[in-house]
């Protein structure tokens, strides 16, 4: 028996996917009556996001779309009617909230009229290549109502909810906000490895004339590899590695070293060919260290830096002898330091005005902030939201449009939102000491780029990436929000019903706004509406916004002309 807040239609109005390239309005699709451990929401405010686009060109084909084929049982995935994998139609959105508003009688983690944020990634549920999730296999937010199963919505590691509570003094489009702000707050505080695995696969390969020094200090009882393969040019190295008391396999070259196995790979040597060999026998999450021994490369090497990204691999290395000196540039986070003197290239981009505003309020002093784009819109638009947020925080922001003015300067940050491999290559470039290059756009995984590995390792570089949020970094955005240091709203730049959610998500792959679009799936008929026009049609709603920014005044009064 299902218990309702209050009383739920028979049909909806949705967005569905339905092939790749498929956008359909439904405007009589089934509301899903909750089953025993299942729940329905109501969804307030959605979000759009670029990420939507890979859906929708790939559909099928996309590796979240698929599916699942562990971490639940099959038989509870049928009893699930919006799971949806394969070729089944789906409801886009993953950037919602939502309002709890039936739930079934074994539902025992959720409660009637509670207002909660959707944390969208299923990471324990995992497909052929990734993992379930809302919006994807799983019926997103692009509807009036979804429905939600307890056994897909709780972490079984942590006992954590996927569904986490939200206040009532925050606007909805606020919180849905929360999602891809999430995403951005994860590549500054996902922590980093910062030793070798223990008991993970370690590869060592050693070339003619190269001491093996510092293995020792690397390897003790918290960080042991259960085992290393090893390529040794002469009978010292061979001794060296022997007496580390880990079993040791030996192999001819490198080449006869499995692919995409080993969790740390340790290469004494500068050779370009070797290094690239190496790069593809890096397992997932696997760590590359290049102890050079004094000697150059002496040319560019080619680095898989979508790995960098959809892998998370991470390269780092030495110009000395000691494979140990290396980790100890390896930063904690990807955080904002003092004095940091950052670049974010495509600034003008939802995500690029995220980094931006989050940027200028994070707590490190002494900031200088260059914001580059191609789009003087864009860059005005931005500066328009950041540079009163610089001034309070006395951060040093500008903008640049580096088509016009190449920016020529070094820099200790740089956090990139294009997907371009040789992005990567110009930020080691420009790059000053001990600098981090945030690779936060999602460069295809089979992406390689030659780099200059010599000026990486000589200015101790740390190359790095995360893909998606963790319920800790929605927590995190959600406490800035209500101690008043962020305001998700501020990239907030158009408004639509489901009439114009169609639109928006054309909007959003044409790069036709700068900013977010949030859809209210409970107006029907009303299109896409930018900020700045919205006094032409809606003339009392923008009378509300501060400042020309969307705020909940706004959002309070266009709910009031429903």
């Amino acid at each position: 028996m299902n218990k309702n807040y209050f009383e739920i239609p028979t049909t909806q109005y949705a967005v569905q996917l339905v092939g790749p390239s498929q956008l359909r309005l439904n405007k009589e699709k089934e509301v899903f009556q909750p089953g025993p451990y299942q729940l329905l929401a109501k969804v307030e405010a959605v979000g759009l996001c670029f990420s939507d686009l890979k859906l929708l060109k790939q559909f099928a084909d996309h590796p979240r779309k698929s599916k699942i084929l562990s971490g639940i049982e099959q038989e509870v995935l049928k009893t699930i009617p919006s799971y949806v994998p394969g070729d089944k139609p789906t409801v886009p959105g993953h950037e919602a909230v939502c309002r709890i508003c039936a739930i079934g009688d074994k539902v025992r983690h959720h409660k009637l009229g509670e207002r909660v944020l959707v944390q969208t990634d299923y990471r324990e549920l995992r497909t052929a290549n990734s993992n379930g999730s809302f919006g994807y296999n799983f019926e997103g937010g692009l509807q009036e109502y979804v429905l939600m199963d307890e056994r897909v919505i709780m972490d079984p590691k942590t006992g954590e909810r996927f569904l986490i509570p939200v206040n009532e003094t925050m606007s909805a489009s606020a919180v849905c906000l929360v999602e891809p702000w999430a995403c951005v707050e994860d590549s500054y505080v996902n922590p980093e490895r910062r030793a070798i695995k223990h008991g993970g696969k370690m590869l060592v390969a050693a070339e003619a004339g190269h001491k093996i020094e510092g293995m020792r200090e690397i390897i003790s009882g918290k960080n042991a590899p259960v085992s290393l393969t090893a390529i040794s040019a002469d009978a010292e190295q061979r001794k060296t590695l022997e007496g580390l008391g880990v079993p040791v396999t030996w192999v001819q070259n490198a080449a006869d070293a499995g692919k995409e196995e080993f969790d740390d790979i340790i290469y004494f040597g500068a050779k370009k060919t070797t290094i690239e060999i190496l790069n593809d026998k890096l397992a997932a999450k696997g760590l590359i260290n290049i102890v050079t021994g004094g000697k150059k490369i002496g040319q560019a090497v080619c680095v898989g830096v979508g790995r960098v990204h959809y892998g998370m691999v991470r390269w780092v290395g030495t110009p000395g002898t000691s494979a140990a000196d290396a980790y100890r540039f390896i930063p904690a986070t990807g955080e904002i330091r003092e004095g940091e003197k950052i670049i974010v290239i495509g600034a003008g981009g939802p995500m690029g005005q995220m980094h931006v505003i989050r940027d200028v309020c994070c707590e490190a002093k002494n900031i200088l902030l260059v914001g580059t784009d191609f789009d003087e819109g864009r860059l005005e638009s931005l500066l328009k939201k950041a540079g009163p947020l610089a001034k309070k925080n006395h951060v040093q922001l500008r903008m640049v449009n580096s088509q016009k003015t190449p920016v020529k300067e070094k820099f200790s940050y740089f956090a990139l939102m294009a997907p371009v491999g040789s992005l990567v290559a110009d930020a080691i470039r420009d790059s000053l000491d001990k600098s981090l290059i945030n690779i936060f756009a999602g460069i295809p995984a089979p992406t390689k780029q030659e780099l200059d590995l010599d000026t990486y390792i000589e200015n101790h570089c740390y190359m790095f990436g995360t893909s998606g949020s963790v319920i800790r970094d929605m927590k995190i955005v959600l406490s800035k929000i209500e101690s008043g240091m962020l305001d998700t709203n501020s990239s907030v730049d158009a408004i639509c019903g489901m009439a114009g959610a169609v639109e928006g998500i054309a909007a959003v792959e044409n790069r036709t706004l700068a900013g977010k679009i949030i859809v209210y799936p409970c107006l029907h008929e009303l299109g896409l509406i930018p900020l700045a026009k919205l006094k032409e049609s809606l003339p009392k709603v923008a009378a509300k916004l501060e400042d020309g920014q969307w705020c909940k005044a706004g959002e309070e009064e266009l709910l009031a002309t429903k």
